[in-house]
């Protein structure tokens, strides 16, 4: 048995969950946000037997792409300056995956 923990963008965690759910997987969905650009994340925790981690790793890369979005950087010149917005292109997306061994897995 291993847990999968699984972060993926708010808007591409609706059909992933659907679709795993139709698998037979049993999820936790925990709502997250990132560090750098402040936006809503969605964290999955699956227990998942070995055997099955190859499907959900592959329905994981069929549902979450990356994509590159502009936003703003806040710089600040000078001490006492104001904040200048600096606009920047950064790739979003994707799937962060960690999949950890389980000593013992309880359903009650």
């Amino acid at each position: 048995m291993k847990l999968m923990m699984i972060i993926v963008q708010d808007q591409d965690s609706y059909t992933l969950v659907d679709d795993l759910l139709e698998e037979g997987y049993r999820i936790t969905k925990l709502s997250s946000t990132g560090g750098f650009l402040k936006s809503g994340n969605t964290t999955l925790l699956m227990g998942v037997d070995e055997e099955r981690i190859p499907k959900a790793m592959e329905m994981i890369e069929n549902h979450c792409k990356t994509r590159e979005i502009n936003t703003s950087y806040l710089t600040m010149n000078m001490p006492g300056d104001s904040y200048i917005p600096y606009p920047i292109q950064v790739t979003v997306g994707g799937a962060t995956v960690f999949v950890m061994d389980v000593d013992q897995y309880i359903r009650i």
